[in-house]
């Protein structure tokens, strides 16, 4: 896995230095039988997703009927305006925010309908987060960082906590807090804490957007290359429509609704 990693310079987190285990130059995958499986297995279904806040006297609708199939091991990338409805249409699909209308369903389970346990072992089991704002418990080191899905779920051990942190490039920093990290590095800790319990399906909500771009774009990287080395669906949202286009396939919201 270190063939995956690139860690940018501690002393200069703008700037990134290449290492033996450099990342190297990736291009989206237009395959055509990447492409047709797309239309042939849907992991994830939503239906009919409406969701709207009120604000005041004003309520404002930010999913609009919006309907999306995402095939396994299918990169998605999801862009579009500040406030278009891409971090709600992402947690709604993850099973975080009960929509108000239609359903979703991940690996033929109806989201929401279960109890608040059963949906919290499901994206334990079988989901992985990556935050814009990393959501690093500060007390801890990168390693414990990692193991907190873990230990909520009771499979995996420090040893693939390890692992996972290595894979990122991050294996000579396992006792570091998050404090002594750059943002590029807190964000591999995330990622790693993504993996650890191998879920079938990675989360990033934004996870560049604390990131210079140099270093969002050797995220970017490592988030597309771990998932395709290891068979994850990845559904990423982002408001960088250069990073988009380098999924599977680009999907763009506006006003609550699918372009």
């Amino acid at each position: 896995m270190a063939a995956f990693c690139a860690r940018e310079n501690e002393d200069n987190p703008s700037s990134a230095e290449t290492e033996p285990c450099a990342r190297a130059a990736f291009k989206a995958d237009k395959r055509p039988e990447v492409l047709a499986m797309a239309t042939r297995t849907p992991q994830l279904i939503a239906r009919d997703l409406f969701q709207s806040f009120r604000i005041g006297a004003r309520r404002i609708e930010v999913l609009r009927g919006i309907s999306i199939e995402i095939a396994r091991n299918e990169a998605v990338f999801l862009s579009g305006a500040s406030g278009a409805g891409k971090t709600t249409l992402l947690y709604t699909l993850a099973g975080l925010e009960r929509p108000q209308g239609g359903t979703v369903e991940f690996e033929g389970l109806r989201l929401y309908n279960g109890s608040s346990a059963t949906e919290a072992r499901l994206r334990n089991e079988k989901m992985g987060f990556v935050f814009q704002g990393y959501f690093l418990l500060p007390e801890l080191t990168a390693l414990e960082n990692v193991l907190l899905p873990a230990m909520i779920g009771r499979r995996a051990t420090t040893d693939v906590a390890e692992e996972s942190l290595a894979a990122v490039g991050l294996g000579d920093r396992l006792h570091h807090l998050p404090a002594e990290l750059s943002g590029g590095e807190q964000q591999r800790v995330a990622i790693a804490r993504a993996l650890i319990n191998n879920p079938d399906i990675i989360f990033a909500d934004e996870p560049t957007g604390n990131l210079d771009s140099k270093t969002g774009d050797a995220i970017i990287d490592l988030l597309l290359n771990l998932s395709r080395a290891r068979n994850k669906t990845l559904l990423v949202v982002t408001h960088d429509a250069r990073l988009a286009a380098r999924g599977d396939r680009q999907l763009h919201i506006k006003d609550g609704v699918l372009q």
